[in-house]
């Protein structure tokens, strides 16, 4: 572990201390480091023990490093190789004007009757509502 320490920089460490947030890891010259729980995957991680263990050597891309608290902030995530992307994610989603498709098929678990109700109620109140939005709005013309 004699890699230089600078921000940018992938390093390995050992994790020393497992906490709820995250980890603190032991880098070279006997300085450390915390991964925050956010850091640790590219994932959701709920339970960093179980992606994490005492004494695991993990590499890890330094952050920042804050020379008056000698605070060093780390990411194995950052360090990890990208993930493949998945193109159905990223696809941009763009409302579908055809007439064909503005059938919606609706299930619920209340009667339609209960469903159609809280429906003409909540049109009742929207439209309360954008009727005084529009009073506001002829008043400052």
């Amino acid at each position: 572990m004699s890699e230089q320490i600078t921000v940018g920089s992938v390093v390995e460490g050992k994790v020393i201390k497992i906490k709820d947030f995250g980890a603190i890891i032991a880098l070279n010259d006997g300085k450390q480091g915390l991964v925050h729980i956010s850091e640790v995957a590219n994932s959701y991680v709920k339970d960093i023990n179980e992606h994490l263990h005492l004494n695991d050597v993990v590499k890890v891309k330094i952050l920042s490093i804050d020379d008056q608290t000698k605070r060093i902030s780390l990411s194995i995530r950052a360090a990890l190789p990208k993930p493949e992307q998945n193109n159905s994610k990223q696809r941009d989603f763009k409302p579908n004007h055809n007439n064909k498709n503005r059938d919606i098929h609706i299930q619920a678990s209340t009667p339609l009757s209960d469903f159609e109700e809280k429906m003409k109620e909540f049109l009742k109140q929207s439209n309360e509502k954008q009727a005084g939005l529009n009073k506001r709005a002829n008043k400052r013309q």
